[in-house]
């Protein structure tokens, strides 16, 4: 059976598909075609030389589709941009073409009506991303290492601050907040050639509400949740770690919730490999949880809300977006070889708060390799781990 023909129309700073196949950035949206074979772009004349660069594309300008004609006809850039695709397609033997669920409508009407039949395959295009690229898993481990350095500045402030009278902390004399806090997150991630926005620094309640990116100021003995997945710019690719702080005392509650996740992503590092559903190793990390007498959603009624216990998937796939496939649930895919995911199992309570941690890990021909390398340890330190922070 023939390959199908690819059509993609996007730009690769928000197409994750795109960005796939094209390792450049482009802020403008430019046609992408696969068939029999071959690759091409169909864009503008400026970025054409650096689109030639990519292995195996041909870079097509859009004025060898009439571009000048048609603006001269009348026609805005945006209907020029339609009846060039149609253009395009014709010329290079495209009759029918796969393409994502993004494909934008007018597009895709203006390419029918013109005969070129297209079909969606969300599930194909999704396929396509799920094994990392040598270039990618690159990435991915820069980000990690600026992951790793933000984490370390938070425990390093943690551990420097001291206590005022009621029990907040102070760092130079000024209350430690988790705004200042992630002011110093976004200086590590610059220093170490990342950026990103999607910053959670959480104290107390807030570490067991959603995605709460927290404020405030911190205080002695409660739970600090840091969350965070730069993404490396050169190729586009997110990391994604978990670690919770206690400064000062902790207590049985929050010991006993460390013990649990720390169990949890043990065991479930143990049994990562490819073939394994994801049904099962979301069973294998609720276990601990179960055996203790927490909820996870194994036992969750149907028709219920859980936000206590382990409420959450186990977590999800890692790459050009944060999250993507597989997803860690209760679900039929499998693990393959070649994917980066995430493994976050965390335990909670509402008003009181919890603990998360969250490793990356890259699923290889006989198992999993570890990408994260930072330790569990609830009692921050001072930084000594040889990380630009």
């Amino acid at each position: 059976m023939a390959t199908p023909s690819v059509l993609m129309y996007a730009d690769t700073t928000r197409s994750a598909e795109l960005r796939n196949e094209v390792p450049h950035t482009v802020h403008d949206s430019f046609l992408y075609i696969e068939h029999e074979g071959r690759k091409y772009t169909v864009l503008r004349s400026l970025e054409v030389a650096r689109m030639s660069e990519v292995p195996g594309m041909t870079a097509l300008p859009l004025e060898d589709f009439g571009l000048d004609e048609l603006v001269a006809s009348g026609l805005s850039g945006e209907d020029a941009a339609l009846e060039i695709a149609l253009r395009a397609c014709r010329s290079l033997g495209v009759r029918s073409a796969i393409v994502p669920s993004a494909f934008p409508v007018r597009h895709a009407d203006h390419l029918r009506a013109g005969g070129i039949e297209l079909t969606v395959d969300a599930e194909g295009f999704t396929e396509r991303r799920r094994v990392k690229s040598p270039a990618q898993l690159a990435g991915v481990k820069r980000a990690q290492t600026a992951a790793e350095a933000a984490v370390a500045s938070v425990g390093a402030a943690l551990h420097a601050a001291e206590v005022d009278a009621d029990g907040g902390l102070l760092l130079d004399g000024s209350p430690l907040t988790c705004e200042r806090l992630k002011e110093g997150v976004a200086l590590a991630f610059l220093r170490n050639g990342c950026g990103g926005d999607d910053v959670i620094v959480a104290h107390g309640p807030q570490t067991c509400i959603g995605h709460h990116s927290g404020s405030g100021q911190v205080r002695t003995g409660e739970p600090v949740t840091v969350d965070l997945c730069p993404r490396d710019p050169e190729t586009g690719c997110y990391t994604d770690i978990t670690r919770t702080f206690v400064h000062g005392e902790v207590s049985d509650e929050l010991r006993l919730y460390y013990g649990l996740v720390k169990d949890s992503i043990e065991r479930v590092h143990a049994a990562i490999r490819p073939g394994l559903p994801v049904r099962e190793l979301h069973r294998i990390s609720c276990a601990p949880f179960e055996e203790a007498g927490q909820p996870t959603r194994l036992s969750k009624q149907p028709g219920t809300v859980l936000n206590e216990g382990f409420f959450h998937s186990l977590g999800h796939g890692v790459g050009l977006e944060i999250h993507e496939a597989p997803h860690l649930d209760q679900n039929d895919d499998v693990l393959v070889a070649g994917d980066v995911i995430a493994v976050e199992p965390g335990c909670y309570r509402q008003g009181f708060g919890g603990v998360r941690l969250e490793d990356l890990v890259l699923v290889t021909e006989d198992g999993g390799e570890l990408l994260t390398d930072y330790p569990y340890e609830l009692t921050p330190a001072p930084v000594s781990r040889g990380v630009a922070v």
